[in-house]
């Protein structure tokens, strides 16, 4: 990290490397969950509540969340919740019996809630200070960081059925990724503009503005702004995470593509949101946050619905490519905006878009059972374009004015 000079890119990588940390931590137990489930002798039904308590204890970590980023700041929350993801992989490989590892899947979740919103928190500072568009290059860093413990997994199964093994090696990693990012973090800043109780200029606002910062050092009301982008966090998480579980079924099912050709809705969009995101930022310098959220989740919409309504594999892949560029860069975007308003409402945006990637599949697939799988689609396109409605009502504040080059 020394012998990067330029003091953006050293924060930029190191802001990277966490994360990098929060991608690899969940596929790493994501690619053993075949092997957890022996270990333990689950059921499909155990399983899935194995999965479910990581995402009640995401979903339910916004007032933590919200407490210790006032309290620590996201730099010291961010190192410390990156390292307790990487002890808790170990506690996972060693849980004796399923009540355990159910307590470290909740854990899990916490951790996971508080890394999410002190990186990207971090992140919108490193937009702020430096006035340059990295957001979206940071979260391409998190899909990178997933393919990283997919290689992982693949090579330490060849190696060892050790399950305990192969989680040591992927936290000694995280450890190491961890303590790579330490020296450059930012230090904590304060959310852009004036804080309520204050004019324009900073004078406080006499006996109202003590008492609306002494509120704010408990818990604030979230602003109806902040209820807008938690929105569109929501409806952009489930075409997300609707589009990585359903996609494949959907190529199989109703376009009968092959079983080898199957697997290639799932790699479309992917491939395609991981280069949105590498690009996205050059869109957000030259047209705006606001105007790439609302044109990207329209054509987002539009693809799928052409998809579906076509019909066969090659719309199918048209339709989903569309959907990948044009929903990857909403949530970055979306919490650049909700890290200017402060760490409360970050904190509950950022558990919006996790009960939204946690409860969209599941919502469209009672869809599908009910009506079809096309119907279910259907809602994911229609979830799509409430991403523009929401972004519509967001005031967009734009600050970066240049491009972080890769």
């Amino acid at each position: 990290m020394l012998l990067v000079r330029d003091e953006f890119r050293r924060a930029q990588l190191a802001i990277a490397a966490l994360f990098c940390v929060l991608g690899f931590q969940y596929a790493t137990w994501a690619a053993r969950l075949p092997a957890l489930k022996s270990k333990l002798d689950l059921s499909e039904a155990e399983l899935g509540l194995l999965l479910m308590a990581c995402g009640v204890g995401a979903a339910a970590s916004f007032p933590l969340v919200a407490a210790l980023s006032r309290r620590w700041g996201s730099q010291r929350l961010a190192l410390l919740s990156a390292l307790f993801l990487g002890v808790l992989l170990l506690a996972l490989a060693a849980a004796p019996n399923y009540p355990v590892a159910l307590a470290v899947m909740c854990a899990d979740g916490l951790g996971v809630g508080c890394l999410n919103v002190a990186m990207n928190a971090q992140g919108a500072a490193l937009e702020s200070r430096h006035r340059r568009t990295a957001m979206s290059q940071l979260h391409a860093t998190f899909s990178a960081g997933s393919l990283g413990a997919a290689l992982l997994a693949s090579g330490m199964s060849a190696l060892s059925h050790s399950v305990a093994l192969h989680f040591g090696v992927a936290a000694v990693l995280v450890i190491l990724l961890t303590l790579y990012a330490q020296p450059s973090l930012l230090p904590e800043e304060q959310p852009a503009g004036p804080p309520p109780g204050e004019t324009a200029d900073g004078a406080a606002g006499g006996a109202e503005g003590g008492a609306a910062a002494k509120k704010r050092r408990t818990w604030t009301v979230p602003s109806r702004v902040t209820l807008w982008m938690g929105g569109a966090m929501v409806f952009g998480t489930v075409a997300e995470g609707a589009m990585n579980d359903w996609s494949a079924l959907y190529m199989k099912e109703v376009a009968d593509a092959s079983a080898r050709l199957a697997p290639l809705g799932i790699a479309v969009v992917s491939v395609m949101m991981v280069l949105a995101r590498l690009f996205a930022d050059g869109w957000r310098t030259r047209w705006g946050d606001a105007r790439v959220v609302r044109v990207g989740s329209v054509l987002a919409a539009v693809g799928l619905a052409f998809a579906l309504l076509a019909g066969g594999v090659v719309p199918a892949l048209i339709g989903f490519a569309c959907m990948g560029l044009g929903i990857a860069a909403v949530t970055p975007c979306v919490y650049v905006a909700a890290a200017r308003q402060g760490p409360d409402a970050l904190a509950l945006v950022a558990a919006m878009g996790t009960t939204g990637l946690l409860a969209g599949p599941p919502v469209i697939g009672f869809i599908a059972a009910g009506s079809s799988l096309v119907w279910g689609m259907a809602a994911v396109a229609v979830s799509a374009s409430l991403v523009s409605v929401c972004a519509s009502r967001i005031r967009w504040t734009a600050t970066a004015v240049t491009e972080a080059k890769v």
